[in-house]
């Protein structure tokens, strides 16, 4: 079996730039091989587990080639957990250390740490001492690199153990999809401990193309760099191409621009209408953390609405449809299963979850689509939204795609409420444009001229924000338990 080469070697080509700091490659991998370094003097050891609560940043990408230097596992932490949920994640993953760079990050690690037990919180130093550790292949490309962990929308989170072969087959899919140029800057504004942000830092690191890494997502922040750095590609989930556009106020896309991957949820149709005629060469993507990001993803330059195109699987990916037991034919529905190198080896210290998704070779996604005779794929819903209402499947995006088109609904977010009747039906929270006098009641018309009547959400509520992820994904389940929606006061509610 080969054994893994670094993901960043050295050389004086720019690595990344953030917050104002620039590092080239051969800068970068001597930090990485100082902090290995001292890791391995305060105890890591190789196949042992260090957890990183740090924002985006330099630090955090000195410490992702550090631990792969020592042979180590990365465990990204999400910032905007709780203690609570930071203390599971690291009890969960077995982690000995957790990695911070001091200030209310630091105090808040260390609070997770004490409710751990057993575990030790340090503090990164800038310009770690000791003894350098260079890069020594200790095991297969089936060894352990990073573990992170799913967001848990149908119950405890669960950590994906992503492998060597599992990323460099993920990352060099991808390129072969997108392409690499030697001119290429990737934007990084998602969140580093998301898998999506993740294999922006190692996509650059492999291919020797510099990042730009922002701390967090500032939509004027990333249209200056849009403009002003020669970015060539930029990674986003909807809400964030929305905050985008919205700050360009009608600017067309730079010409330097040519790849704007979006993921993390379907993208309404009239978002990407607007994005299109912007001149933004949009390539929506289908992808999960258990797979190690995309899975399927329109070339940028094509038709940009999936609901239209369909997405092309990556190089190397096979998928397939399963109904009712059996492989579906083009175009019928079913649960969408997954075969690729860059299946995650499972979940961690969990045998009965990962033999109940990882059958035959195959990851169960649980996701709903189809595929056209082409193989291109459709995704429908995920399965943990689906609505189950009186017998009939209910798919909030497609609600959530009608209620958009009303000229009055910036955002719509649909999820399943319990009802004595038919188990579950739909309600609707909106995100409506200022100052506008919508009624539920012109709502649900709007809705019944697009949408046969289950479909109708039985009740509307209007709410300042919807409750999403560090990544900026819809998380339906808070909305259908009644937490997580800034409401409006004396805004709309209705029921039928």
């Amino acid at each position: 079996m080969s054994a893994p080469r670094p993901w960043l070697t050295p050389d004086a080509a720019p690595a990344l730039c953030a917050a104002g700091r620039s590092a080239s490659r051969q800068e970068l991998a001597a930090r990485a091989d100082a902090l290995a370094g001292w890791l391995a003097a305060r105890g890591l050891g190789e196949g042992e587990v260090a957890a990183a609560f740090l924002p985006n940043g330099l630090g955090f990408a000195a410490l992702v080639h550090a631990i792969d230097r020592a042979g180590a596992v990365l465990l990204p932490l999400n910032l905007r957990l709780t203690t609570a949920e930071l203390a599971f994640q690291l009890r969960d993953a077995r982690a000995g250390l957790l990695l911070h760079d001091g200030g209310t990050l630091g105090a808040r690690a260390e609070a997770a740490a004490r409710a751990a037990g057993g575990v030790t919180a340090l503090r990164l130093p800038d310009a770690a001492a000791g003894s350098p550790v260079r890069f020594k292949p200790r095991a297969g490309l089936d060894a352990p690199f990073a573990l992170l962990y799913t967001s848990g929308t149908t119950g405890r989170p669960k950590g994906a153990l992503l492998t060597h072969r599992n990323l460099r087959a993920s990352v060099e899919a991808s390129s072969r999809h997108l392409g690499v140029r030697p001119d290429d800057r990737w934007l990084a504004c998602l969140p580093l401990f998301h898998v999506g942000g993740l294999v922006i830092l190692l996509r650059c690191a492999l291919h020797g193309i510099p990042a730009l890494v922002h701390e967090r997502f500032d939509p004027e922040a990333v249209n200056r760099a849009l403009d002003g750095e020669a970015v060539t590609c930029v990674s986003l989930v909807p809400a964030m191409l929305s905050e985008l556009l919205d700050a360009r106020r009608g600017r067309p896309a730079p010409p330097t621009l040519r790849c704007v991957l979006v993921g993390g949820g379907p993208v309404p149709r009239p978002l990407l209408e607007r994005a299109a005629a912007l001149g933004f060469p949009i390539a929506p993507s289908y992808g999960l953390t258990e797979a190690s990001s995309q899975v399927a993803t329109l070339r940028p330059g094509s038709d940009p609405d999936p609901a239209r195109a369909g997405l092309e699987p990556l190089p190397g990916t096979r998928l397939r449809i399963l109904a009712g037991g059996r492989t579906a034919g083009p175009g019928e529905e079913g649960e969408i299963l997954v075969r690729s190198a860059a299946v995650m080896r499972g979940y961690a210290n969990r045998p009965q979850e990962t033999a109940r998704v990882l059958r035959a070779g195959w990851l169960h996604t649980g996701d709903i689509g189809r595929l056209d005779a082409r193989g291109r794929l459709f995704v429908i819903e995920r399965r943990s939204d689906l609505i189950a209402s009186g017998g009939e499947n209910v798919y909030p995006a497609e609600i959530e795609a009608a209620l958009l088109e009303h000229p009055d609904v910036l955002e719509a977010a649909v999820a399943g409420v319990v009802d004595e009747r038919f188990g579950q039906r739909p309600a609707a929270w909106l995100v409506l444009r200022p100052d506008c006098a919508l009624g539920a009641d012109e709502l649900a018309r709007f809705c019944r001229e697009r949408l046969a009547g289950y479909k109708v959400p039985v009740r509307f509520e209007r709410v300042a924000a919807l409750p999403r992820s560090a990544t900026g994904k819809l998380l339906r389940n808070r909305l259908a338990a009644g937490d997580d929606a800034e409401r409006e006061p004396g805004g709309l509610t209705s029921s039928r």
